[in-house]
């Protein structure tokens, strides 16, 4: 349990709180590893002159009001937690939000199934295969589920930048800006401004894919007329990148920003439990997929797209606007790295400044492990890639799975560097 807190310490029932001008609110839900709320589970809020302790309701539910703007820390008492329940290996307790006057601020913490003793009478041998940092079978299947979701999202963005390749020849280490990008936007127009959250995603994915367009005709197009090579160009990609990083850091702090101001509804489907984000996340990324595969495939734009990938010297020779479909794959490119980005801030409940920095590895290994310069590629190597960083988690802890991702983009270059879907490549 808590230690003693001063003297202004209070405890707090209030399940109801409406930000205003003069008010905001900090909250979350808390579900068990089942999908049941987490009831009775105290939290203790401190920060500035506040310095309560809260309950989750019926519904795991909790609330705080705050009348100052600053940094507030949640602390989670582990100790009230329902029988078989701990909180979760990668979770941060405690943890630290910024709250603002007339807004929402959120923090989940996840919790699963405990280690150890059974409850009851009778004592039973821990059992390391139910253990909340062991491998379970219904383990097994929530971590292949978030894989599958890792996987999807990540392919929203790998596709542009597997295409950028293919089209130019660069490798564009600006492309996770764009995704972080998307999401600031979102967050901007969704929780700033109070816009619906669908006409904030579809107005940013525009100015995203606009970002994509203005990109290749105010540097790129001109940098290759200069004859500039694609390792000059690329370098200029890691300067932007850095500059887009700190941009956006000046702009909404160091801290994590929210795009939804609710919390989210988790779904059970089975062993498996997924917010409904998640879920609406999994099934547009699978749309939008299957539309750019149909682009590519059956149109006439999209067969150039594809001959252009292939061999640009000859497409040119066969009349292809070369120039016109590189910056058509610089526009889409940016506009579902923009995508990706809504849909991760979502899913993540949360964006930060170096979020795309944090997935640029991932997108490198998928596209290499794919193939690079194949969009079908990006997709299978992004599925894979999702799936075995997530899996990873049952024997590794916390964020160490992603150095997972490394170690497949080293195999790969080791033994098959054309990647699954590539072509080897005959030198002299």
């Amino acid at each position: 349990m808590f230690t003693s807190g001063p003297a202004s310490a209070s405890t707090t029932t209030d399940t109801s709180c409406t930000p205003d001008p003069t008010t905001g609110c900090i909250q979350g839900t808390i579900k068990q590893s089942t999908g049941d709320p987490a009831v009775g589970v105290e939290l203790k809020v401190t920060g500035g002159t506040l310095d309560e302790t809260v309950t989750t309701d019926d519904s795991g539910r909790w609330f705080i009001a705050i009348t100052e703007a600053g940094t507030y820390t949640v602390e989670l008492d582990v100790d009230t937690l329902p029988d078989g329940q701990s909180l979760d290996p990668g979770a941060t307790n405690p943890a630290t939000v910024e709250a603002a006057l007339n807004k929402n601020t959120g923090r989940i913490f996840k919790l699963a199934g405990a280690s150890g003793d059974a409850g009851g009478g009778t004592t039973q041998q821990p059992n390391p295969a139910n253990a909340s940092t062991g491998v379970s079978w219904e383990r097994f299947l929530q971590q292949a589920a978030s894989g599958l979701r890792l996987g999807l999202l990540l392919a929203l963005a790998s596709v542009g930048l597997s295409l950028i390749y293919g089209t130019t020849g660069l490798s564009n280490f600006a492309h996770g800006e764009q995704v972080t990008l998307g999401g600031i936007l979102a967050y901007v127009f969704a929780n700033m401004l109070g816009w619906n959250l669908i006409l904030a995603a579809v107005v940013t994915v525009i100015i995203c894919a606009a970002t994509g367009w203005i990109q290749d005709w105010l540097i790129w197009s001109r940098l290759r007329k200069r004859g500039m090579s694609n390792m000059q160009m690329m370098i200029v990609t890691i300067g932007l990148s850095l500059a887009l990083q700190y941009t956006f850091q000046f702009f909404i702090g160091a801290g994590t920003v929210r795009i939804d101001r609710s919390n989210p509804e988790t779904v059970q489907l089975g062993p498996i439990v997924l917010t409904q984000q998640s879920l609406w996340a999994m099934l547009i990324a699978v749309l939008v997929i299957a539309l750019v595969g149909f682009f590519l495939l059956r149109t006439r734009i999209g067969r150039a797209t594809r001959a252009v990938s292939d061999n640009p010297a000859l497409s040119a020779a066969s009349g292809i606007n070369v120039d016109g479909i590189i910056r058509l794959v610089w526009t889409a490119a940016a506009g579902l790295a923009g995508l990706a980005g809504i849909m991760l801030g979502l899913v993540l409940n949360g964006i930060s400044w170096q979020t795309g920095l944090q997935l640029l590895l991932l997108m490198f290994a998928a596209v290499t492990l794919g193939g690079l310069g194949t969009a079908f590629g990006a997709l299978a190597g992004a599925l894979i890639i999702g799936m075995v960083v997530e899996l990873t988690n049952l024997v590794l802890p916390g964020d160490f799975k992603y150095a997972t991702a490394l170690l497949i983009l080293i195999l790969v270059l080791l033994f098959r560097p054309q990647g699954i879907f590539g072509r080897r490549e005959r030198i002299g």
